[in-house]
């Protein structure tokens, strides 16, 4: 099984090295040093969990510039690209996600396009609409920065904003690749999903503002 995973932050490293024990995963990113670090075995951001499944494990990983490259015979493509929140617009910036997508449409791709970024509610249906070839699902991560290797191989739950059997499938690769073995999973649409994430970045914001 061949994944492609889009951004080499810490969703998109973590997701990568993860379903790297079992499936062959290039990662899509834009920046050479980061590129070469990853082919060189050696992690371009600050995990040690990450880094140290890079040192001793056997991993199925590659890194590249190139999108042909990336997406040439993958089943699943994750997207995991900065979408930073703009105040005056009082909402996500789409637009990497946006081209991404348009990219994958234009390659003729028909597996699964996962969406994990965090983006504004109704974002993924909207794309979807616009996309009628494609089949997208949204499932949000929750992951901390330094640990986000121990999170995704340990997830407190599994939100998939989708039903289809690709996205089905996809979630057996996640338990599969995971250590926790009983992890809840619920299905919903991906209005809900989206919805999931942003109530939860809410919460733990102001759990953290009232404990300061």
């Amino acid at each position: 099984m061949k994944i492609a995973v889009v951004g080499m932050g810490y969703v998109g490293l973590s997701n990568a090295v993860m379903l790297s024990q079992n499936n062959e995963v290039s990662v899509l990113e834009i920046s050479n040093k980061k590129v070469n670090m990853l082919n060189q075995g050696k992690s371009p951001i600050e995990d040690a969990l990450i880094s140290k499944f890079l040192t001793e494990k056997s991993l199925k990983i590659s890194s590249t510039t190139n999108p042909y490259d990336a997406f040439y015979e993958a089943s699943f493509i994750i997207i995991c690209t900065p979408t930073n929140f703009i105040e005056h617009k009082n909402s996500f910036c789409t637009q990497s996600i946006d081209e991404v997508i348009k990219n994958i449409d234009e390659q003729g791709f028909n597996g699964l396009i996962i969406i994990r970024s965090t983006v504004p509610i109704g974002y993924t249906q909207q794309i979807q609409e616009k996309y009628k070839d494609l089949s997208i699902a949204f499932i949000p991560e929750f992951l901390r920065e330094g640990s986000a290797l121990q999170d995704s191989l340990n997830p407190s739950r599994i939100i998939c904003g989708s039903s289809s059997k690709l996205a089905i499938d996809f979630l057996e690769l996640l338990k599969s690749s995971g250590l926790k073995k009983d992890t809840p999973i619920l299905l919903t649409g991906p209005s809900e999903a989206e919805a999931i994430k942003l109530f939860s970045n809410s919460y733990l914001a102001l759990r953290l503002a009232f404990f300061n």
